[in-house]
């Protein structure tokens, strides 16, 4: 594939018609430019080879040297408009840090010393505050280069800071090393088959071999990196019960010895995502309500949107758990609110919103509202698989599934359903054992979803079948991972489903009692 073609089709919409307005800004020419038709084709969903694409941009002519060159310009100019766009996402300190030292540089050349070194004072602080380490050497390099200046600090207290902050800097390079060996771990730990990974010992053994152990209990971004990746194995193993102390731990030793400053509220606010997380996951639902007020407490005290991507996930989440300490209106109600919120939320938020409100009203009985959030996504499976990954899209379809057989449609259901079956075994086929590979089955590690459509096909084939005995001990028997405190709650509702229409009891109320253990 083309490589230019291919950097140019990972931009979200909105980007793309970014880049285009900012070329044609950049250099004020009228319509017909090269460089944008050029832009046009290569998002074209048709993937044209270079030869055809001479063709279309030099018809009277075919230009090959013109043509590569067009591309060189056009990859100049996505490079610009991605570090603009960078600039303005950024929600550290680094951009300005290094604006400020710009700013310095530039008023040294042109001889106005006292402000520079203005700018390079407060570039020096900004740093200092947030944590930026790497800027802020750069920044005592040239505090360094110009200390002759009438208008410098002493040599000698310029090259002690220098030292002081190479040590932090070292440091957290230390920690991205620590980073990769735990993720490295983990996943042998995985591979040679061990029911439980003893995250506590493994972090331990490592923070001592790389010197990190005081840096982790007083950095809130240490802490917050390493967490981090103990949290991605956790989401993988579904080892919530575990994790979830053990994140409480650290976020509690880290708050009594050494607080957050107001620097450190975006680690704090991703260490209170997790801890809140882990929570929900682990079924302490209203425990994790009271870390997410936390969390909104200390976004509500930031200045401006400087964390605004927090937001939402925030209230996903406390939605998600107010369905389950039976509040599924306050659920539908902040959910609601958000989708009206005005700035926007971005694309990808949305579509998760309303994937999650269309549960809340299917749990609220409102299954004509939950069909209509449905419609509204207007994307395609491809689409959703390809942005949003395929259990996102899972849980897309076992929803709408559910919601058709409840509106009284069994064909579409049908239809829907038979669409799933035949996803998970196109892209999870059985196969024989070989010498080298044990025998595969049938959906791999989606092989329960499988299993799950076949009781449910039964139902839409005859609904009177799950009131009989031995469909009832077929849903009791299933794996064991959809009853286990360790499974994903998306995947208890969906059995909570199977539950309510053997029971004969309203679906959230089985759910609500499942949730319970």
């Amino acid at each position: 594939m083309d490589d230019l073609r291919l950097t140019l089709q990972t931009l979200a919409p909105d980007d793309r018609r970014d880049l285009a307005q900012y070329m044609q800004w950049q250099r004020r020419r009228p319509a017909g430019r090269q460089d944008v038709r050029l832009l046009a084709l290569l998002l074209h969903p048709k993937e044209y080879d270079s030869e055809v694409l001479i063709k279309k941009l030099y018809p009277d002519e075919p230009n090959p040297v013109a043509y590569y060159a067009l591309r060189k310009r056009l990859l100049r100019q996505l490079t610009d408009f991605l570090l603009l766009r960078q600039r303005q996402h950024d929600a550290t300190a680094a951009t300005p840090v290094r604006g400020h030292l710009t700013l310095a540089q530039y008023l040294f050349g042109a001889g106005v010393p006292r402000l520079a070194w203005t700018m390079l004072r407060k570039a020096e602080k900004l740093a200092l505050d947030n944590e930026q380490y790497e800027p802020l050497n750069a920044v005592y390099n040239v505090q360094i280069q110009y200390a002759h200046s009438p208008h410098a600090e002493p040599l000698e207290a310029i090259i002690e800071r220098r030292h002081r902050n190479k040590k932090a800097a070292d440091e957290e390079e230390r920690a991205g090393i620590a980073d990769a060996l735990l993720r490295q771990r983990l996943r042998q730990a995985r591979v040679h088959g061990r029911g439980t990974v003893p995250v506590d010992e493994l972090l331990r053994n490592i923070l001592v071999e790389y010197d990190l152990q005081e840096a982790f209990a007083r950095s809130p971004s240490l802490l917050c990196r390493l967490l981090s990746i103990a949290r991605h194995a956790m989401l993988a193993r579904g080892d919530f019960a575990t994790f979830a102390p053990f994140v409480e731990r650290c976020y509690g030793l880290m708050a009594r010895r050494h607080g957050f400053a107001p620097a450190q509220r975006g680690y704090q606010l991703r260490l209170l995502y997790m801890l809140a997380h882990a929570l929900y996951r682990a079924r302490r639902f209203a425990e994790s309500v009271a870390y997410l007020e936390q969390a909104r407490a200390v976004l509500a005290a930031a200045p401006g949107r400087q964390f605004a991507e927090m937001g939402p996930r925030l209230t996903f989440l406390l939605a998600a758990n107010y369905a389950f300490l039976n509040r599924n209106r306050d659920s539908i109600s902040l959910l609601e609110e958000v989708l009206k919120a005005r700035p926007a939320l971005p694309p990808a938020d949305q579509l998760t919103a309303r994937l999650q409100i269309s549960f809340h009203y299917f749990a609220q009985g409102k299954f004509a509202q939950a069909n209509q959030t449905l419609i509204s996504l207007d994307r395609t499976d491809h689409w959703l698989e390809q942005h949003q990954g395929l259990e996102w899209l899972l849980n897309h379809n076992i929803g709408e599934l559910l919601i058709q057989i409840e509106l009284g449609n069994p064909e579409l259901a049908l239809g829907r359903l038979r669409v799933i079956e035949r996803r998970l075994h196109e892209q999870f086929p059985a196969a024989e054992a070989t010498p080298d590979t044990p025998a595969a089955h049938a959906g791999g590690p989606y092989r329960a979803v499988l299993h799950y459509l076949a009781l449910v096909h039964e139902i839409i084939d005859d609904p009177a079948v799950a009131t009989t005995s031995a469909f009832a001990n077929r849903v009791a028997t299933m794996p064991a991972f959809l009853s286990t405190q360790q499974e994903d709650l998306q995947v208890l509702s969906f059995f909570a489903w199977l539950r309510a229409r053997v029971l004969g009891r309203p679906y959230y109320e089985v759910l609500l009692r499942l949730a319970e253990g």
